[in-house]
């Protein structure tokens, strides 16, 4: 059983649309909202992606990014993750744009290039808000999300090694541990490695108990005592993936990004009923929830006082 057990939550993501739910926050003012609620309910960790203002679309923006960091961290002592995937459809230098001005405590960092399939999310409403998210789904029928070898230094050295970041590595199937693995032996991360298992992305390995087993196993042969995980599992399996993650001795990944709801067929009102509702599930199993400091120590992670914002 671990000592603690760390609460991320993913605000928004450039995953869902604005007409999937009226509950996904959009505007500054709303991801700021939320992520102090979520933070408040539990989350040690805030995991951040920025939209346009106007229209919900996924940004790359750093000036929208600066819309909300900095009252995010006056509000509460949560770690802030920036994202460093953004949207499979952004370059990586405009992925970059907003962590290398942030300078965070910590980011994500996607361990592979992959096909990274959300068109089929357009059979689920026949009428949008917004004329750019069916074409955004349909787009991603033809596009690789690109993350080289190249491009996983390059954020080691501007991030890593330029600003003391450390990093979420978001593992969407085995062969991204065995690159993980590959880079901690070359000593370009140190341990505590924290490894996010991205589970029931089209594209990536399934939402089932037996993968995030082999997962888990996976890990454990290739990087030893030298890491840490974290579950998420994208869509209605979120909260029991989750579970079964912490059972295992993990910790666990939340939040809107990641899926909308909370219960069968029921929407999530906010990111901080998701939140509550894995605490309550944890705790009545037993488990202590990591304070902020906690994930700081756990993670060693350089402080929030360290950040450009």
């Amino acid at each position: 059983m671990n000592d603690k057990v760390i609460i991320t939550c993913a605000v928004t993501g450039s995953i869902h649309t604005p007409t999937m739910s009226p509950y996904l926050p959009v505007t500054p003012d709303e991801i700021t909202e939320q992520a102090v609620a979520a933070a408040n309910a539990g989350a040690a960790i805030l995991h951040l992606h920025a939209r346009n203002p106007e229209t919900g679309q996924p940004t790359a923006d750093p000036g929208v990014f600066m819309q909300f960091l900095p009252r995010i961290k006056a509000q509460c002592n949560a770690v802030i993750n920036i994202t460093t995937g953004g949207s499979s459809l952004m370059t990586l230098e405009e992925r970059l744009a907003a962590p290398n001005l942030a300078q965070p405590e910590m980011a994500s960092l996607n361990m592979g290039s992959m096909n990274f399939g959300l068109f089929p999310m357009q059979k689920r409403h026949k009428e949008w808000k917004y004329t750019w998210e069916p074409k955004l789904l349909e787009a991603t029928r033809d596009v690789v999300f690109k993350n080289t070898f190249a491009d996983i230094e390059q954020v080691f050295k501007q991030l890593g090694e330029g600003y003391g970041t450390r990093f979420e590595f978001e593992c969407y199937d085995v062969g991204h541990i065995q690159t993980l693995a590959f880079y901690l032996r070359e000593g370009l991360i140190k341990k505590p490695v924290f490894v996010q298992f991205v589970l029931g992305v089209l594209g990536g390995i399934d939402s089932c108990p037996e993968n995030l087993m082999h997962m888990k196993a996976t890990a454990d042969r290739l990087l030893g005592d030298q890491y840490r995980f974290s579950v998420l599992s994208a869509g209605r399996l979120q909260i029991a993936l989750a579970t079964i993650g912490a059972i295992l001795g993990g910790n666990v990944r939340v939040g809107l990004e990641d899926s909308l709801l909370i219960g069968r067929n029921q929407l999530a009102t906010s990111n901080a009923e998701q939140v509550s509702k894995i605490r309550r599930i944890l705790e009545e199993l037993g488990y202590a929830i990591a304070s902020p400091d906690d994930a700081r120590e756990m993670l060693s992670l350089k402080g929030s006082d360290k950040v450009n914002f």
